[in-house]
């Protein structure tokens, strides 16, 4: 069984949407179609916190090029100030879970006070025993005078699939 890998990045570029793929690029999954998943974490599948994800000629590698790779996706973009994004999971005994996700043009700590309050929330439903919420936190900060910035953390499920 395929683990759940953790990439993060941060990028600028002349658009909101240029520093969006310069941080998917930093964390390793520019050149997937990302297929966004809900929160629930599957029984089995290990969490590894990898920060950029295997190389597509690798060994290791999540899949071919233009491929479709589920994930849980936190991220943050703009102009002006502070762009957070905070990913956080936790398990229960028996191997399901739930991540969070949250991003914002926020301080870095804001934003993982509100990922914090988000994932209690979700586990409260979810009537079962959590270990400890895990977080990767992400920022980084623009200026207007550089373009934009964005700032991405991602849970990567499995290997990518073909999309015909």
């Amino acid at each position: 069984m395929q683990p759940i890998r953790i990439v993060w990045g941060t990028g600028r570029g002349p658009t909101a949407l240029a520093a969006y793929d310069a941080a998917l690029a930093e964390a390793g999954v520019h050149d997937y179609n990302l297929l966004r998943l809900s929160s629930v974490i599957p029984d089995g599948p290990a969490i590894e916190e990898v920060g950029t994800a295997p190389d597509l000629d690798g060994p290791q590698s999540l899949g071919p090029a233009g491929e479709g790779l589920h994930v849980v996706e936190a991220s943050a973009r703009g102009d002006v100030g502070p762009q957070s994004a905070v990913l956080t999971w936790a398990r229960s005994p028996e191997g399901p879970g739930v991540f969070y996700e949250a991003g914002e043009s926020e301080p870095a700590d804001e934003v993982q006070s509100e990922a914090k309050a988000g994932i209690e929330s979700g586990l409260e439903l979810r009537k079962r025993e959590y270990g400890e919420p895990r977080f990767r936190t992400v920022s980084i900060d623009a200026d207007s005078a550089e373009g934009y910035a964005a700032a991405v953390a991602i849970a990567a499920y499995g290997e990518s699939e073909s999309l015909l």
